[in-house]
């Protein structure tokens, strides 16, 4: 097999709710992705993913809930989403220990748009992992500049993923990784709403492929994979849903990352932000939220997109090499399609 393949090219499908057209969040409408990949040299290996909606404005909001699955991470401006249960700007993902860069130019892109001329406050969005195997963190090479490039080139339709952005030098399950994405088409009552997931994947466990395990090979480079480093998830659904219930489906995306075999170590940072781009009706000022019954339908759509969108990160994902002479070895998709194949016939 020659190139890298998304799931669903290789045959690999969870759950049975069928995707949006591109098979990524930004099959949301108004959501828009963008990346900026930093490779430098032989050590850094690093970037910057943006995700953005025209109404996180910092003067307008979003309904939104993080869920803090292990809380070993540096995310800027989750206790404000917690307490008052909406996000204002575009969430942002990097490296560790370029969080800050990264939030103060997030700041400084809110103060800057037309209409935020008297905007004292700002609550900016930003997480990260940490890619410190492949990439020299120390350096803190990622700039305001680069911040907000990823947000004035993001765009709508396919994503880029593996080994991009945020995701350039992160590695998950044994095995190189990076960004990927996913989306699920949900119906309720007469209408039909997209859930889309993005994730930055690096954390640790053995890959399991529709409860298929495909371990890391013995001594390959970068194998097993070291305590931690994390997961951050982001879902959007342009469904009416509110704080309350945006935290319920957040939950259960961390379900979705168990799925793939994480061992969710306590070193690990596992996140999931869930935000809805869904408007409010001109005269009640208020949406029509989705009936409590109708909510199991977007707990599966969570649980199988962000398990989609995990595996797609390491399908895209190439071999790299990197700080210090460290190296990723990207998954053999021959491998993984074998074994899944052999499973299926013996059941």
């Amino acid at each position: 097999m020659t190139g890298r393949m998304r799931a669903r090219e290789l045959g690999i499908v969870p759950g049975v709710l069928p995707p949006g057209p591109v098979n990524a969040i930004t099959d949301v409408p108004g959501v828009r992705v963008g990346h900026v990949t930093l490779i430098e040299g032989s050590d850094i290996r690093t970037g910057v993913t943006a995700i953005v909606h025209d109404a996180l404005t910092g003067r307008s909001a979003r309904p939104a809930a993080l869920f803090t699955f292990n809380g070993f991470g540096k995310t800027v401006g989750s206790t404000q989403v917690d307490e008052l249960g909406e996000i204002e700007t575009p969430v942002l993902l990097t490296s560790t220990l370029a969080t800050f860069t990264v939030a103060d130019a997030l700041v400084g892109y809110i103060l800057g748009l037309r209409g935020n001329e008297e905007l004292v406050s700002v609550n900016p969005f930003v997480a990260e992992t940490n890619d410190q195997y492949l990439s020299d963190t120390r350096r803190r090479p990622i700039t305001a500049e680069h911040a907000l490039a990823a947000i004035r080139d993001a765009a709508s339709g396919p994503v880029a993923e593996g080994c991009v952005g945020a995701g350039t030098g992160t590695g998950a399950l044994g095995f190189k990784a990076g960004i990927g994405t996913a989306s699920r088409l949900v119906p309720v009552e007469d209408t039909t709403s997209t859930v889309g997931v993005l994730v930055q994947a690096n954390f640790g466990g053995t890959l399991t492929v529709l409860g298929v395990p495909i371990p890391a090979p013995r001594g390959s480079p970068g194998s097993p994979q070291g305590p931690g480093n994390s997961c951050v998830i982001v879902l959007a659904t342009d469904a009416p849903l509110d704080s309350r219930q945006l935290g319920r489906v957040a939950r259960r995306c961390i379900t979705g990352m168990g799925r793939t075999g994480s061992d969710f170590s306590g070193h690990s940072g596992d996140y999931a932000l869930a935000m809805s781009t869904a408007g409010r009706d001109t005269r009640s000022g208020r949406a029509r939220l989705v009936p409590e019954n109708d909510l199991n339908v977007f707990f599966s759509a969570a649980m199988d997109a962000t398990e989609e969108a995990i595996l797609n990160s390491l399908f895209m994902a190439e071999s790299m090499t990197g700080y210090q002479g460290h190296s990723r070895l990207a998954l053999p998709l021959d491998q993984v399609r074998d074994l899944v194949s052999r499973n299926e016939a013996r059941g």
